[in-house]
């Protein structure tokens, strides 16, 4: 076969006006913090119409009508990054179980529930990693009564964070004995044995969101990692303020390796340990 070119992709259907654009990305904006700007039509404007073929709208009029109601939650799914994996920068995961959770212990928390939050969760890699790794590495594990919650935005993503289905790309960094120790082959996927599931509850909210955020309590420790980077300066600092509330006095922070909250909130101190640099609510 002669060497081509390949086609140009399709275009994406048509928004009707510049302004009725802008107004979908300002009301997704205003709903989650993520910001999309021109360069991004095309991806909006595909996501936009599959939303409206499943929806069976017409017109951006008729179609935004909907956004008020039932529709904005799967409006939402559709623009949501899920990007992860099993022991996805697991140097954190080492300083975890090596550094903040024995500072925890040292500051006056033993004998209470330890509250880890993963925030976003997407489809419960990041929440269960936590758990299978303090499982196989920290020794107080059995001694200390450990909470777990992943949350996310995402209504899709939690549903499948509850079932806890994953293909091989998720256990890529898992080796085989760990994988045949808490996983049962299902098809050609693997699913997360009952006990580690139901280790770990899930709950919806955005990050963005004050009143959401405080709802889930008060945490030890949040992994809040890949997510500020999708958000523009005042989303980020609202979701730092957020973060900064929701943790316990001398609580820390996990952020994602391009991610520095040092240039987002003065309110943490920076914390450098062997394996990770992270953030810590005074």
């Amino acid at each position: 076969m002669p060497l081509k070119k390949p086609a140009a992709p399709e275009p994406g259907p048509s928004i009707a006006t510049e302004d009725q654009f802008r107004q979908l990305c300002a009301y997704l904006y205003n709903a989650t913090g993520l910001i999309y700007s021109e360069a991004k039509r095309y991806y909006v404007t595909r996501r936009l119409a599959d939303r409206m073929a499943a929806t069976q709208t017409t017109s951006f009029a008729e179609y935004f009508a909907l956004l008020q109601g039932a529709e904005l939650e799967p409006f939402i799914n559709a623009f949501t990054v899920n990007e992860t994996y099993f022991y996805r920068e697991d140097y954190q995961l080492r300083c975890l179980a090596r550094d903040l959770l024995p500072r925890r212990l040292a500051a006056g928390r033993a004998g209470q529930a330890l509250r880890i939050a993963s925030l976003p969760c997407s489809s419960g890699e990041e929440p269960y990693s936590i758990a299978l790794y303090l499982l196989e590495n920290w020794p107080e594990v059995d001694a200390q009564d450990v909470e777990i919650l992943g949350a996310d935005i995402d209504t899709q993503m939690l549903e499948a964070a509850r079932a806890g289905f994953y293909g091989a790309r998720a256990l890529m960094r898992l080796d085989a004995p760990l994988i045949a120790k808490y996983f049962e082959p299902v098809g050609e996927s693997w699913r997360l044995i009952g006990d580690i599931r139901g280790s770990v509850a899930f709950s919806q909210v955005n990050a963005v969101d004050a009143g959401q955020v405080r709802a889930l309590g008060r945490f030890d420790v949040i992994f809040c990692r890949n997510m500020l980077i999708y958000f523009d300066e005042a989303a980020r600092r609202a979701t730092a303020e957020n973060l900064f509330e929701a943790l316990l006095p001398g609580g820390f922070l996990c952020l994602g390796h391009a991610e520095s909250m040092s240039r987002i909130s003065t309110r943490f101190e920076i914390c450098r340990y062997d394996d990770a640099i992270v953030y810590q609510r005074p």
